[in-house]
C-alpha cells in the first residue's frame, strides 16, 4: 500500500504500525521517528520564517478567517505519487492543509485514494485512531499490542498518583496571547494526578487571558507552546517571565509540545508520564523526556 501523511501524529501512528515502509510521502514538520525526516515532503509552511509568537497568532487568525491555510500542498507531486490512503484530519486548520482541497485532488488522482481524516478530542479517541488505520491497512495485531501498551502504562500512572494530593495545573499552548491547552490534555493531567484549571477534556484549546490564568490560582503552570520543543518552550516562558511571575504559581516548567502533547499519536503516553513525574515526582520515577524549570 502507498501512503501519504498529511499530519506528523498520523505519521508517527502509521510507524508504530510497522506502515514505515509503506509511508511515500510525509509533512515538512513529520521529523519523528527519524527515518520519517528522509522522506518526500508533501507540504510547505507559507508564513514567514523568524515570526514572533504573537506575529504567528496574527498571521493564523488572518489566514483562517480568509478560509486558507499556513500550510501549501504540493498538488503535482501527490498526483505523481499515484497513492492509494491518504492520511490527514480536520481537527485545527493550522495542523494541516485543509481537508476540501485534499478530498478535491484525490477525486483527480488516478489511483482514486481514499482519504480518511482522524479527528481525536480525548485520550480514548487517539487510541482508536490506531484501530482505524490498523483496519485500514490490515495492522489489527499491531494494533492491539499498541493500544495494550498504551492502556497499561496509563493504568500504571493512574495507581501510582492514586490517593495523592491534585495539584492544581495550568496548560498553555501559547503564551502571546496565552491560549489554553485543550482536546486531551485536561484529560493528562486528570490521568497524571492533576487537576487542569483552565480546560475540560475533549473541549477545543481557547484563548484566555494572564488575569483568568492568575484567578484560576494554579499551583503549577505548565508552558507547552504548540509546535515546539522544551528549549523554545523554555525561551518564550522566559520571555513571559513577568506575566507568568504575576500568575502566582509555585512552579512553571516547560515541557516538549511537538514530541508528547500536540501530536494526538502513541507518544501522548509518554507525555502522560512526564506530566505525571512533574506533578508527583515522589510517586513517579522519572521518564526519558525533557522539562525545564523557569525560575521566576
Amino acid at each position: 500500500m502507498r501512503i501519504v501523511s498529511l499530519i506528523p501524529s498520523a505519521t508517527e501512528t502509521l510507524f508504530a504500525l510497522g506502515l514505515g515502509a509503506d509511508v511515500i510521502a510525509v509533512t515538512h514538520e513529520c521529523d519523528y521517528p527519524p527515518a520519517a525526516r528522509e522522506l518526500p515532503k508533501i507540504t510547505r509552511d507559507v508564513l514567514e520564517p523568524g515570526l514572533s509568537a504573537s506575529q504567528i497568532d496574527a498571521a493564523v487568525k488572518e489566514r483562517t478567517l480568509a478560509g486558507q491555510s499556513i500550510y501549501e500542498l504540493d498538488d503535482a507531486l501527490l498526483r505523481d505519487l499515484r497513492p492509494d490512503l491518504i492520511v490527514t484530519q480536520e481537527l485545527c486548520s493550522v495542523c494541516a492543509v485543509s481537508y476540501d482541497e485534499v478530498r478535491a485532488l484525490a477525486e483527480e488522482i488516478q489511483t482514486r485514494p481514499r482519504v480518511v481524516s482522524l479527528d481525536p478530542h480525548t485520550v480514548g479517541e487517539v487510541l482508536g485512531d490506531v484501530r482505524t488505520l490498523a483496519q485500514l491497512t490490515d495492522r489489527r495485531d499491531a494494533a492491539v499490542e499498541l493500544i495494550r501498551n498504551a492502556s497499561s502504562r496509563i493504568d500504571r500512572v493512574r495507581l501510582a498518583v492514586r490517593g495523592a494530593r491534585r495539584p492544581r495545573a495550568a496548560a498553555l499552548e501559547w503564551l502571546d496571547p496565552p491560549f489554553a491547552a485543550g482536546h486531551w490534555t485536561p484529560q493528562l493531567i486528570d490521568y497524571a494526578g492533576g487537576e487542569d484549571v483552565l480546560a475540560f477534556p475533549g473541549e477545543k484549546s481557547e484563548e484566555t487571558t494572564w488575569d483568568a490564568v492568575e484567578a484560576a490560582q494554579p499551583d503549577i503552570v505548565i508552558v507547552m507552546p504548540c509546535g515546539y520543543d522544551a528549549e523554545i518552550g523554555h525561551r518564550e516562558a522566559e520571555m513571559h517571565r513577568d506575566e507568568l511571575a504575576r500568575v502566582g504559581a509555585g512552579e512553571v516548567v516547560a515541557v516538549d509540545a511537538a514530541a508528547y502533547f500536540s501530536r494526538p499519536g502513541p507518544r501522548i503516553i509518554d507525555g502522560l508520564e512526564l506530566l505525571a513525574y512533574i506533578l508527583h515526582p515522589d510517586r513517579v520515577p522519572e521518564p526519558p523526556g525533557r522539562a525545564f524549570t523557569v525560575e521566576l
